[in-house]
């Protein structure tokens, strides 16, 4: 969270909260109840240009997909509109020269219900850094989601190892059998885990068969390692474990056999293979839950060509 014009009620950093807003009645600080989200004051004589605006600096540069402003627990002070801009600038810009580029809207000025999850889809196919909320005139705003493709830089790419299954690399979970108490995207987030809500976690099985997530990789290379993070799934974690991989739609082929795993541990495994591989599978056995999916390795030249092409194309 880089900016907001204003924030009295409520802070803007409350926007980027990775969990969903709450709300406690009667909780009162010397500014008045107090929201689980961003809030400005109520603005006086104004024109029907005039709003209040929190800037975001993106997590990677990202092409996004979708925009979601969602007012959750804002009834009577929500904003009746917003609209979304996005800015793609070089390095580590300062606040003073944020507010002075030159932004693109990729969400027309839209109108939005309180209390609700206020989806909009985004159409451009350029990449980006910042995004800029704005809200007409002044209110409250709980959470900003903004949804997309990460994309790796091809400089921090070549010669370097990089974590092939990051989010923040540009790897994505494409299938999954099973997402019933988290969803599997969890699994390739940067950090460590810090509650076992923060991983993936599958339903309990009454079969023989057995839940897997399926990854597609930041782009073609060899995996070196492979980290299986079962952390604060004790009584939940899966019994084992094996990966397989492909290069596009080729055969599948094994990474690292069934290998037993323990609760709440994070297991390193060396990767001897130097196929080059497109797709990961994980297979857990039978069920339960895991934290973090890590896949250290190098692009493969054909990897990097691919990485160029789509950081040029996202120009």
């Amino acid at each position: 969270m880089v900016w907001a014009n204003d924030d009295l009620f409520a802070e803007r950093e409350n926007l980027i909260k990775p969990q969903p807003a709450e709300f406690r009645p009667a909780t009162f600080g010397h500014k008045g109840q107090i929201y689980d989200g961003w809030e400005t004051r109520r603005r006086r004589g104004i024109g029907p240009e005039d709003c209040d605006q929190a800037i975001v600096r993106l997590a990677v540069p990202a092409i996004v997909r979708g925009v979601v402003v969602d007012t959750a627990w804002f009834t009577g002070n929500y904003p009746p509109q917003i609209s979304v801009e996005a800015a793609c600038v070089e390095g580590y810009p300062s606040t003073e020269d944020l507010v002075h580029t030159e932004w693109t809207t990729i969400v027309e000025r839209s109108s939005v219900n309180g209390d609700t999850r206020n989806p909009f889809k985004v159409t451009s196919s350029r990449r980006w850094t910042h995004v800029r909320l704005s809200i007409y005139p002044d209110g409250g705003v709980a959470r900003l989601r903004v949804h997309g493709e990460g994309l790796l830089d091809p400089r921090y790419a070549e010669g370097m190892p990089l974590d092939l299954a990051a989010l923040e690399n540009g790897a994505r979970v494409s299938a999954c059998s099973n997402m019933f108490y988290s969803s599997p995207n969890n699994l390739l987030l940067p950090g460590t885990a810090r509650t076992m809500g923060e991983g993936w976690e599958t339903s309990r099985r009454r079969d023989d068969g057995n839940d897997w997530v399926q990854v597609r990789l930041a782009g073609p290379g060899v995996l070196t390692a492979a980290e299986l993070d079962t952390s604060y799934f004790i009584g939940n974690a899966p019994g084992a474990a094996r990966l397989m991989g492909r290069a596009d739609a080729g055969d599948w082929f094994e990474l690292l056999p069934s290998t037993a795993l323990q609760p709440d541990t994070r297991h390193r495994f060396l990767l001897t293979g130097q196929q080059p591989v497109t797709d990961v599978r994980l297979d857990i056995y039978p069920d339960g839950g895991m934290a973090r999916l890590r896949l250290p390795g190098r692009l493969t030249d054909d990897g990097l060509r691919v990485v160029r092409e789509r950081w040029q194309a996202s120009a």
